[in-house]
């Protein structure tokens, strides 16, 4: 029983920069703007905010800078999207590389070579009164960090805003048709600069989550891929935000299991292993991609002038 609860809770400790940069995707996605740079924004957001907390002694305020940059690389992507409408894809793929060059100059800029990885320190569980003497339950859900009951709120929180309120269908409507919703008097370009700089917000968030929570330092590349993951859940979860909670715990399964096999010292190459959440991916969205339901202006510009790309 100890064996399993400590997994869920490892789950769920997990699940979170998928959840974050999943969510950020599918704000954006739902006004039609396709973000593919969230593996940059996500390492410069780790960089960033684990530099800042250092500097400060402060872990939030290294988030918050952590999210004041990713909500400047959604402006960048909303404003030569949506305002002098490049390719989308194109941008994204810029802005990703952007956020990869920074998150390794910025360490060497302000810190420089160390023979000792600086450490900051990491955000501490905040068990929850009486839930979290619950027995079994209390230990798996009720004592997680912050960023961990911020995760599921949000995710409820957003389902709730996009398909119980006016404005939720208003934003959907932008990511549908936007020629409609523009003719129904609906601002489609502020919609797709909220939402994009809102999702790059949470995205960087997501990446500043594993020095925050995990190492306690920043090292190259330590997002692994995660924020390119994040593209298949977003998918998986049919750009829904509770589908994507659900499959954000499934990913997150894959990558603790992967990591307690190497740690109970089971007999597979660690390469192997590490290959699980990658080839979890493949067959998700083998099976699921076809059914997915994406928003009908997903990756496209809108021009009011032409009514349409």
């Amino acid at each position: 029983m100890e064996i399993l609860v400590t997994f869920l809770r490892l789950v769920l400790l997990s699940m979170v920069p998928f959840v974050l940069a999943s969510q950020g995707m599918m704000l954006g996605g739902r006004t039609g703007v396709f973000n593919v740079a969230q593996e940059g924004i996500m390492l410069v957001g780790a960089s960033l905010g684990f530099l800042v907390s250092y500097l400060t002694g402060f872990t939030v305020v290294g988030l918050l800078a952590a999210m004041a940059v990713g909500a400047v690389f959604g402006l960048a992507l909303a404003y030569f999207t949506t305002t002098l409408k490049m390719n989308q894809f194109v941008i994204g793929y810029s802005l990703f590389f952007i956020g990869v060059g920074l998150s390794t100059l910025l360490p060497k800029i302000v810190i420089g070579i160390t023979l000792s990885p600086p450490l900051v320190p990491t955000l501490q569980d905040i068990p929850i009164p009486l839930l979290s003497q619950i027995p079994v339950l209390g230990p798996i859900l009720f004592r997680h960090n912050v960023l961990v009951y911020f995760a599921v709120l949000l995710s409820v929180g957003l389902w709730y805003f996009l398909f119980r309120t006016q404005k939720g269908l208003e934003l959907r409507a932008v990511g549908e048709n936007p020629m409609c919703a523009d003719s129904m008097g609906i601002n489609t370009v502020r919609m797709r600069y909220l939402t994009s700089i809102a999702g790059g917000a949470l995205m960087a968030l997501a990446g500043a989550y594993l020095p925050m929570v995990y190492t306690g330092t920043f090292t190259e590349g330590m997002t692994r891929g995660r924020g390119w993951l994040a593209i298949a859940l977003t998918f998986f979860g049919g750009w829904s935000p509770l589908p994507i909670l659900a499959g954000s715990l499934f990913f997150a399964g894959i990558e603790v299991l992967a990591f307690r096999s190497q740690v109970i010292g089971l007999e597979v190459p660690y390469q192997y292993l590490l290959m699980l959440p990658y080839l979890a991916t493949i067959l998700v969205m083998v099976l699921t991609f076809r059914k997915s339901r994406v928003p009908g202006f997903l990756g496209r510009n809108y021009d009011r002038e032409r009514r349409g790309v």
